[in-house]
């Protein structure tokens, strides 16, 4: 079925150009967005500082990855909420609260993997400029 103004049968290529508008538009307008987008830069920048681990690497991007998608999907429950009704309604508070949720508790997952990564790096950097 779809939807008026999107043509089902475009080519392949369309699904990407579709799905990169979706991400700058939501860079542009979701301010959590650009805070997640904005700390993930720094942890790559101090990733690179501390010379993560392949492991370490994986863990991070991950936890970056998931926390920029689910950022993205809860824009998108958001959205879809507001289109469907303009009322205060208790389900359409849920189905926001919900999604709000899993960013919080995938976030307050990352920074405990974030501690766990970088914590002792800094101590033992540190400890390298107290000893020197």
């Amino acid at each position: 079925m779809g939807y008026p103004g999107r043509d089902r049968r475009h080519p392949l290529y369309k699904s990407f150009v579709f799905a990169f508008q979706g991400i700058f538009e939501s860079m542009k307008t979701e301010r959590n967005l650009q805070i997640h987008f904005t700390v993930a830069v720094i942890v790559v920048f101090f990733g690179f500082f501390f010379k993560l681990s392949t492991v370490e690497w994986l863990f991070v991007l991950l936890a970056i990855a998931g926390i920029l998608t689910l950022e993205l999907l809860n824009t998108a429950v958001e959205r879809v909420v507001d289109l469907a009704t303009d009322q205060v309604h208790p389900l359409a508070k849920q189905a926001k609260d919900f999604a709000a949720g899993a960013v919080l508790i995938y976030a307050i997952f990352s920074v405990i993997i974030g501690l766990l990564i970088f914590v002792p790096k800094i101590i033992d950097y540190l400890d390298q400029s107290i000893s020197l």
